[in-house]
């Protein structure tokens, strides 16, 4: 028996500020990402600690640029259909459909633009899985706004949606509303374009930009399907298990409230309602979110079709987080607990396959809906040669371990699966620490962490691999 579907959905996925570059092309206006700089303020910035809304002389800042695909969409495509991909997830930059955000009406270069990609994409029978906004908010609407935290931002979202909806029926099927919806707890700046004046209350704030996202949400979900019956909608989460740290019923409890805050936007999105741990936490925290009546019943009448998620580890959780998360600051935007069982990359990040089936079995045993990996990868240094070929064969192991929890989470445990986008498929923007020498990718771009190099494009190992694995369907792993 075949333990995936005959239609499931292999590709990669990418990220417009991560990949895309062309910043002042096509009049495409500037966004929250373009200014978070590589090196040691790109932490302060993101999480929005460190007010910075354009660009200046000390910084390299990666995401302009990027890999260019702008220019190099074709080529990449065509790479992607040399492996197989049934699908390819990226994202619509914002501010190249409305280059302020507030516009009354689209930049028509935005949108033609996107529409090539798409049509490029269906000449080789790749289906488009388009992310609304992927840690993407156009800079005017952070200064003239504050971004999420003001409720008139979800009518230019609104907007947005409107525009691409009705421009691409019929080229995109597949949708997700805000990617890893609950990075705007841990990474404000870039989830939301949020920012932090002193004396705020932070929590308050980013609640605040999270109940407008998820109005949104339901409101994208609402237009999608009304302009075309068989848009698909998903939300997607960072996931990612909590785990007990120790067997003490403090920390199996700790766990689980690490739990429900990382189910927090999905319990709404997947049930129409807020939970009730969450408004416990309002009352508790004097957290004073400011929730309309109509926004209740959009929530409730307008839920996701699908689940997706990004996996890349699993966390720990204790009682007394700080004494164990001790010398794990680098990098830990998350904030939580390495686990000592697991080996971890070269970032620091554990390595745990069976936690993919594990997250995928708590996730379907919570909603019962389908659901779709959407990132899932190695960040590695790659050494390659003067052709350019990698000998990577760790991504490979990495890889062919995490899809064999999710055969087994399919075949044994039943769980209902759409597809699995590999994060990354070609090297691009790490958009954690800005680097280029965190490579994810199939294909090797020549560029380095301060944009040198030619771009040149070159197949690793791993290419070949993996186009072995779709063509099979998943059975020929090794």
């Amino acid at each position: 028996m075949m333990p995936f579907r005959e239609d499931f959905l292999w590709g990669g996925a990418t990220a417009a500020n991560q990949c895309e570059g062309g910043f002042n092309k096509g009049g495409r206006g500037l966004a929250n990402v373009d200014v978070a700089p590589y090196g040691k303020d790109r932490l302060a910035v993101i999480t929005g600690k460190m007010k910075m809304f354009d660009f200046d002389k000390e910084h390299f800042y990666p995401s302009k640029d990027a890999i260019e695909m702008y220019s190099h969409y074709k080529e990449d495509i065509k790479l992607f259909a040399e492996m197989g991909f049934k699908v390819y997830r990226m994202s619509i930059a914002w501010s190249r459909i409305f280059p302020k955000g507030d516009e009354d009406k689209p930049n028509e270069e935005g949108l033609k633009f996107y529409e090539d990609v798409f049509k490029e994409c269906l000449k080789y029978n790749i289906k488009p899985l388009v992310t609304i906004t992927h840690f993407d908010c156009p800079m005017h609407l952070i200064k003239e706004y504050g971004g999420w935290k003001n409720r008139k931002v979800i009518k230019f979202y609104e907007n947005l949606c409107h525009a691409i909806f009705n421009r691409y029926k019929g080229l995109v099927e597949y949708w997700l509303t805000f990617n890893e919806i609950n990075m705007i707890l841990h990474a404000p700046f870039m989830g939301a374009g949020l920012y932090f004046e002193e004396g705020e209350n932070e929590e308050e704030i980013k609640y605040q930009a999270s109940h407008h996202e998820l109005v949104a949400s339901a409101i994208a979900t609402k237009i999608a399907h009304e302009v075309d019956k068989n848009n698909k909608v998903g939300c997607m989460l960072a996931a990612g298990i909590y785990y007990p740290y120790s067997s003490k019923p403090e920390d199996v409890l700790a766990a689980q409230q690490k739990n429900d805050e990382m189910y927090f936007f999905v319990d709404i999105q997947a049930r129409g309602k807020y939970p009730n741990y969450a408004l416990k936490k309002f009352e508790r925290e004097n957290l004073n979110i400011k929730i309309e009546k109509e926004d209740l019943e959009l929530l409730k009448k307008y839920t996701v079709d699908f689940i997706s998620f990004s996996y890349y580890s699993t966390r720990c959780a204790a009682a007394d987080m700080g004494k164990h998360a001790k010398g794990n600051e680098k990098d830990n935007i998350m904030k939580d607990i390495k686990n000592p069982e697991l080996k971890q990359t070269d970032w620091g990040w554990t390595v745990d396959p069976l936690g993919l089936r594990i997250t995928l079995n708590d996730i379907y045993d919570r909603y019962q809906k389908p659901m779709f990996i959407v990132e899932n990868g190695l960040g590695a240094y790659d050494k390659v040669d003067k052709n350019g070929y990698v000998e990577d064969d760790y991504r490979i192991d990495y890889l062919r371990e995490h899809i064999k929890n999710m055969k087994d989470a399919v075949e044994i445990d039943g769980v209902d699966l759409l597809g699995f986008t590999t994060w990354g498929p070609i090297d691009l923007v790490s958009a954690g620490t800005g680097e280029m020498t965190k490579r994810y990718g199939f294909i090797y771009v020549d560029r380095d962490d301060f944009g040198n190099g030619t771009l040149k494009r070159s197949r690793k190992k791993s290419f070949y691999w993996y186009k072995k694995v779709i063509e099979s369907n998943g059975e020929d792993l090794e």
